[in-house]
Formats: C-alpha cells, sequence, structure tokens
C-alpha cells in the first residue's frame, strides 16, 4: 500500500527557563503546536538561566550541544520556546546550521493555515506582516532564504530592504482598511443582535476544550441534527479561527443566542491579539460567559488562568461566569454535576448538555420576572417588541385585548407594569 501523505518536517524543540514554575507546561504546549503545525517533534532541550542572552537568547555551550542533537536527530528546524529578536534568530541560524522558528511565528503559521474566512484570513495576514516588519534584514545567511511563509526578500541589500519595508507598510495599511469594511459589516450584524432582549452567551477557553462540540452538542438536544447549523469540529488546535454565532430555542419559549469564539494558548502573540479583537467582540456583549476547560488535561488550572488573562487583555470584564468543565468522560468522576455555579460534563452526552442549558437559563434569566400581561389589540409595535425582548410563554387573542403570559427582562419591566393583570 502506497502512503501519500507528505512527510512530516522533523524539529527540534527549545527554550530558557529563567526559574518559571509553568516552564514544563509551556514546553508541552509547544511540543502541540509544532505537532498542530504539521511538524515532528524528535527532541528537545532546554538551559535554566536567570537571564535571557541577549545575542543568542542560549549561551554558547547549549547552542553547540542543540546542534549536535538536533542533527543527530535529523531535525531541519529549532523551534523556540518564546518570541526572539530579529538578531537573536540570525546568530541562531548561523551557528546551529538550522532553520529557526520561534514561538510567535509558530502560532502564526497555524492561524495561516487555519484561517478560512475573509475577516479571519485578513487578520492573520496583519498580524503576520507587522511580526515580519522588524526582521527585515539584508543578510548573507543563505538560510534566510528558506523561511516559510514570510514576505521579505532577504539578501538584497540596503535598497532592496528599505523598498521591502515601504510594501510592506503599504501592504498592512491596505489591510487594515479592508478589515475594517469587513469589521464595518459585522458590527451591523452583532447591532441587530444586541437590540434584541434574547440573552447573549459566549462560549470562550482553551483551544481545543470543546466549545464547538459543545455549541454542536446544545444545537443537536435543541435544534435537531441540522447540518447547516453544526459548526466545525476537529480534535487539533485552532480548528476555528472564526466566532460562529447561532440562536438556541428551548422548551418554554426560553431562547438565547450563542456564540462559540477562537480558542486561546499561553504566550498569545500580541498583534495576533490585536488582530483578533473585533472577532472576540461576541464576549465582551455576552451577558455570560461559559468558560470551557478541559476536564482531563493536567494543567486544567493553568489552562484557566490563561483563558482569564486573555479575556483581561481584550478588555472583557465583569460579565458573569460559569467554569464548564467538559471532558468528564475521560475522567474517573461522575458526571454530570453542578458544583456551586460549575458544571462538569460531557459535551458528547446529551444529559450534559441539556444540564448545562438549564444552568445557562437558570444564570441569564434569573432576573427575569413573569408577569400575565393584558395588550391593547390594536399596538402591533408592543406586541412585536414584548416577542422580540421577552420569553413569551401563552398568547391568546381575544375580543377585548391580547393576553400575553411572558417572562420579561429587568429593564422592560418598568414599561409593560401598567399592562399586568
Amino acid at each position: 500500500m502506497i502512503d501519500n501523505q507528505p512527510k512530516k518536517t522533523k524539529a527540534f524543540i527549545a527554550g530558557v527557563n529563567l526559574k518559571d514554575p509553568n516552564f514544563d507546561y509551556y514546553m508541552t504546549e509547544l511540543a502541540n503546536l509544532t505537532e498542530a503545525n504539521n511538524m515532528e517533534v524528535v527532541g528537545q532541550a532546554y538551559q535554566n538561566l536567570e537571564n535571557i542572552v541577549a545575542g543568542t537568547y542560549f549561551g554558547v555551550g547549549k547552542i553547540n550541544e542543540i546542534k549536535a542533537m538536533a542533527h543527530g536527530l535529523k531535525a531541519k528546524v529549532l523551534i523556540l520556546n518564546d518570541e526572539l529578536s530579529p538578531v537573536q534568530i540570525r546568530n541562531l541560524e548561523k551557528l546551529t546550521k538550522l532553520r529557526v522558528i520561534d514561538r510567535t511565528e509558530l502560532i502564526l503559521e497555524i492561524f495561516a493555515s487555519r484561517a478560512q474566512t475573509k475577516q479571519a484570513k485578513l487578520q492573520v495576514q496583519l498580524a503576520r506582516l507587522q511580526y515580519e516588519l522588524p526582521r527585515l534584514h539584508p543578510s548573507e545567511n543563505n538560510l534566510d532564504q528558506q523561511r516559510g511563509g514570510g514576505f521579505a526578500n532577504r539578501g538584497a541589500g540596503e535598497s532592496k530592504l528599505e523598498m521591502n519595508r515601504r510594501t510592506i507598510g503599504k501592504q498592512i495599511s491596505a489591510i487594515k482598511k479592508e478589515l475594517k469594511a469587513v469589521e464595518s459589516q459585522e458590527e451591523i450584524k452583532a447591532t441587530r443582535r444586541n437590540q434584541s432582549r434574547i440573552p447573549k452567551v459566549a462560549l470562550v477557553g482553551y483551544t481545543n476544550a470543546g466549545k464547538s462540540t459543545t455549541m454542536n452538542g446544545l444545537l443537536k438536544v435543541f435544534a435537531g441534527e441540522n447540518a447547516d447549523k453544526q459548526v466545525f469540529v476537529k480534535n487539533m488546535l485552532f480548528a476555528t479561527l472564526d466566532t460562529s454565532v447561532r440562536r438556541i430555542d428551548m422548551k418554554d419559549n426560553f431562547s438565547f443566542i450563542l456564540s462559540d469564539t477562537v480558542g486561546f494558548i499561553s504566550k498569545l502573540p500580541h498583534n495576533l491579539v490585536e488582530s483578533f479583537k473585533a472577532t472576540l467582540q461576541e464576549a465582551k456583549d455576552a451577558d455570560l460567559l461559559i468558560n470551557v476547560v478541559d476536564a482531563s488535561d493536567p494543567n486544567m488550572i493553568q489552562m484557566i488562568r490563561t483563558t482569564q488573562q486573555v479575556l483581561n487583555e481584550i478588555g472583557v470584564k465583569g460579565i458573569p461566569m460559569i467554569t464548564a468543565y467538559n471532558k468528564a468522560d475521560k475522567t474517573e468522576r461522575n458526571f454530570p454535576q453542578i458544583e456551586g455555579d460549575d458544571i462538569l460534563y460531557s459535551a458528547i452526552d446529551d444529559k450534559s448538555i441539556k444540564m448545562l442549558a438549564d444552568l445557562i437559563v437558570k444564570r441569564v434569566f434569573a432576573n427575569y420576572n413573569k408577569v400575565n400581561l393584558k395588550l391593547p389589540l390594536t399596538d402591533g409595535k408592543l406586541i412585536a417588541y414584548l416577542h422580540d425582548r421577552a420569553n413569551v410563554l401563552t398568547e391568546d387573542y381575544k375580543d377585548d385585548g391580547v393576553y400575553v403570559t411572558a417572562n420579561v427582562a429587568p429593564d422592560d419591566q418598568a414599561r409593560f407594569k401598567k399592562y399586568e393583570i
């Protein structure tokens, strides 16, 4: 049988530990990111230091050790756990005779391969250009010509370098302009959603924790098997970069808008966070956040911290949150179960999904009042407004008015007070 799968590039991963208690976790994450970029990790090394070596990241002795190990393992790429300066990358390439990729470039490459929509592609391209701009340089190092995905024509002299800088500067301006137009269209859609009083719930959390599977589980239980509504799911980091928005209609006419946002990871590049702020707007506009966590992962606590750090960075604060510990089927614990304001569940288990949905309803509709109203038959706008902004349970048209039972949002209760019966 002929294997048509392309051979994976062999990569050696390495990092400097500045007495960081989370260093082992970051290195595990780096290995997972490398695999997600279709590379094979053949070995790894690290060095304990008080400070990063300014010109070369590692000390010279460690560089020679890494070079010998990497070449012995037939590695073609050296992947490092931090974002490096252009000088550090150039020096390490010369000393190791390997292509060097830092953590930021690795994440950018993954994002570039995953982007599907126009908005996501523009966001990734912008972050990539902003990363590449300070890294343009005239160089005699032939390895520079081998770098993948870059925008620089290295080794062509100072005048060519300046021309490249101007070209990239123009590209950045053009992409920002195009992105602004796309984001304006998305803002119009978001404004329409925000005008409705249907509560907004956003799934946030670490990449590959099961946010999309959770959304599909809710859609399956409450909307049936509808292929058009299901979102893309795959067991890999950053399977989707686009925010998916769906309406979930439950029993008793309870409805909410559910959004599935891009996943987070430690040390997410700043340019990428900036570029994706518009995509993460759904989280900022939410009435409730569901922080989906992989309960089977030994680094679960660190993942929760990472999510909180990214949320703080994009300005998401003060929004109520449920921590949803997913993948309980991979643990020894009994599930589903409510733990205070949180839940232990499995996104592939219908009973779990129903319990999660009940918890969401309990949280987002906590301050809604169930009222009986008698509305004027002639006031079509008021009746439409009620349907748009409340959960209408029963509706009966009679000669003297429209009799309605509804769950009304806190900020609309005064408006309908005079119609209560």
